[in-house]
């Protein structure tokens, strides 16, 4: 995987360009570019969502996916390459089951909010809807595979359905939307 940096202020980028695995020199502007970036800050954001207190399982989970999010960063860096495998889609499948299962079927809408954990996964599922947007956006100019997508595509629910976990963790609930016309239809 390319050369790896030994110092950081290289100042090759200078004229608006970057390097990418494959020695290519790409504008920063170019899609390929917003996609890392996006999947870059994603990582960002879980790592924050990592300094709340959490349940165990859910820390596991969360440092497994940054470093599938690396991975996937990885790829989208050098053009045709793989490495974000199918089987760490599947495991986003698994995860999704297990944690749904323990939650209460959804009867409204939920606002982004609640505990700050919580809060911050909502945060990151926003960032990973950003992220597979850019990652589509690539796809339809250039030849990528489809794990980064589907990756991207199931991380975002599955970041909805933590911070429905995360909010339950010391007996709390999601925060529900106030729909106007739900509570006119109520009080009829």
């Amino acid at each position: 995987m390319g050369n790896r940096l030994t110092q950081i202020a290289t100042r090759t980028g200078d004229a608006g360009t970057t390097g990418l695995g494959d020695n290519t020199r790409v504008s920063k502007n170019s899609l390929r570019v917003h996609a890392m970036g996006d999947v870059d800050e994603l990582n960002s954001h879980i790592g924050l969502l990592l300094c709340e207190p959490m349940p165990a399982d859910v820390r596991t989970l969360l440092v497994e996916i940054q470093h599938q999010l690396f991975n996937l960063g990885g790829e989208l860096s050098i053009p045709g390459f793989e490495l974000l495998k199918p089987g760490a889609v599947l495991a986003l499948d698994e995860a999704l089951a297990t944690y749904n299962e323990q939650l209460p079927r959804l009867q409204e809408f939920i606002l982004p909010a609640g505990t700050r954990a919580a809060s911050q996964a909502h945060v990151c599922r926003t960032v990973a809807r950003r992220a597979e947007r850019a990652v589509v956006a690539l796809g339809n100019e250039e030849a990528i595979k489809d794990a980064p997508r589907q990756y991207l595509n199931r991380l975002s629910d599955l970041m909805f359905v933590l911070a429905r976990v995360l909010n339950r963790m010391d007996g709390g609930d999601d925060v529900y939307w106030k729909s106007e016309r739900l509570g006119r239809e109520a009080s009829a």
